[in-house]
């Protein structure tokens, strides 16, 4: 079977922190915590003797030097993550995980119903 095929998985950290580029008086401008879900989507062929187009414990490997540097961390006094939007949560993000997994998309979702979906560099 040579069929490109998607494969996620998702992740947890705990973090905190505050937006300061937002306008005067916005509630995001505090500090405060989200518990962040992160799905990372990679694609590739499935290969013909496994059966998958990656074992979910590389995927799990992957992630696991992102979640020393975010899980319970204040995002603001990480390099790059200054202003930790979504958006830049997820672009900064990307590069970490594109040097050795097949990236189509990283999606960060701070509650149940806010998140994005960040695609790569343009």
């Amino acid at each position: 079977m040579t069929t490109d095929v998607e494969l996620f998985k998702e992740f947890t950290f705990e973090a905190a922190h505050r937006l300061p580029n937002v306008p005067e008086g916005h509630k995001c401008a505090r500090l405060h915590g989200h518990s962040f879900h992160v799905r990372v989507t990679i694609h590739g062929p499935v290969q013909a003797h496994t059966g998958w187009v990656m074992d979910f414990a590389e995927l799990k490997a992957a992630w696991r030097h992102l979640d020393e540097k975010l899980d319970h961390r204040y995002l603001n006094e990480i390099e790059g993550l200054e202003n930790p939007t979504s958006e830049r949560l997820a672009a900064w993000i990307w590069p970490q995980l594109a040097a050795t997994l097949p990236l189509v998309s990283i999606e960060i979702r701070e509650t149940c119903t806010s998140g994005c979906v960040y695609r790569g560099p343009a």
